[in-house]
This record gives structure tokens, sequence and C-alpha cells, in this order.
């Protein structure tokens, strides 16, 4: 068929409005991701929180859990750092382990590790989460030799046995002196077996724990940002 002259303008404009309706969508996708890069020159350092539910903040709201808190006292001296809270309830030292990488594809100016617990309460043979917790910070240091790290101690009740807790409760120390990383005695120091600091579960702390928390670990990460 053959396309007459007054038809020819109708077919440019309905060409035109198509062109049009591809390029916006196209626009706007690359408007969105040249809003998601992030400036180099403006860009926060990280502190990156690595650990189980009591850096995830189970049963209460993120916002309300210790590596939040930490944010508050960071914005509120005007420090140039941005909190990631990477906590993951039920998380072991092990699945820490395999998941490490995906976290550590941008540099953390700090890292935060507090894992174990899980393995404690399981039973898990200290020599796997030694093991573990080595590997972890060893692959931090390989890859971000800069990188501030800080381990958070733990401690377990004794129901595998009082050996079994005081050897886990004595590793922390051990592994922070053999790597050389700071080391937070027990994170949940004045917090652990208060019932009035706990949710029900005896295990997990409330906001009023987390604010302890948050208070454990500032001294040992203030030297840090400051």
């Amino acid at each position: 068929m053959k396309l007459t002259f007054k038809y020819i303008p109708l077919v440019l404009a309905a060409l035109t409005l198509l062109y049009s309706c591809n390029q916006k969508p196209q626009e706007d996708n690359r408007e969105k991701e040249e809003e998601a890069i992030p400036d180099k020159k403006t860009a926060k350092k990280t502190i990156l929180f690595f650990g189980n539910s009591l850096t995830a903040g189970y049963g209460i709201e993120e916002e309300e859990a210790f590596p939040a808190l930490i944010q508050e006292k960071v914005d509120s001296l005007n420090l140039d750092y941005q909190v990631i809270n990477a906590g993951l309830s039920g998380e072991t030292t092990a699945s820490g382990l395999s998941r490490l990488d995906w976290f550590l594809e941008e540099k953390p100016e700090i890292f935060i590790l507090e894992l174990g617990g899980n393995d404690g309460l399981r039973g898990i043979p200290l020599e796997e989460t030694e093991k573990n917790l080595r590997n972890i910070i060893l692959t931090v240091q390989e890859k971000f030799p800069d990188t501030k790290i800080v381990l958070a101690g733990m401690q377990i009740p004794p129901n595998m046995g009082p050996e079994y807790s005081e050897n886990f409760r004595t590793l922390y120390a051990e592994i922070a002196e053999s790597t050389s990383v700071s080391l937070i005695p027990f994170l949940l120091e004045g917090v652990a077996g208060d019932p009035n600091l706990n949710l029900p579960d005896g295990i997990h702390p409330t906001e009023e724990g987390h604010q302890i928390v948050a208070e454990n670990v500032w001294p040992y990460l203030k030297p840090l940002v400051l």
C-alpha cells in the first residue's frame, strides 16, 4: 500500500511519540543509576557490624538495636561515618564466614565482629568456632589491611559444662591477642542474666539492654573514629 502525502505528518507524529515513550524510562533509569553511585568525595566511611541476632536487634525495632545507637553517637559528634548493621538471626561463625565476601565488596573502615554465641549455645566444638573466627579476621585483614577490626567477646551459660563455658570465654581474648585486633571483653556486660534487660527468652536484650550494650561498645570504638 502506498503512503499518500497527507498521511505522512500523522506517521511522523506517531513515530516521534513512540520514540519519546521509549526514551523516557531509559532516561529515568540513567538518572536513578547516577543517583545511586556515591560521590567518592562525599561518601562516608563505613562501620560494619557483622554478627547474629544480638547485632540484628532480635525482638525489637532495628533503630533500637545497639548499632543504630552507635550511629546516633557518631552523628552527635558530626563524624563522617555510616553504620551498617549486618546482623543475621541464627548466624553461626561458619555461616558468617560463608557470607562474608558479600559484605566486603566495599572497604569497611571499621569491622566489628560479633559471632560465636550461637556456636556456644549449640555446643559446636571450640576448635571449629576458633578456626572460623580466625578465618573471618584473616579474610578482612588480607583484603583490607588498613581496616580496623574489633572482636566482641561473648560468654555462655554453663549448659555445656563449666569447662566448655570457661574455654569459650577465654577463646576471644586469645584470638584477639594473636591476630592483633581490638577486644571488647564481654559484649553483654551488665545485661546478661538480668531479666529486666532481656526479652522473655533470657538471651536477647530489650531496648534498655541495647542501650547498655552500646555503652559497652563505644569506649572501644570511640578511639578509632576520633
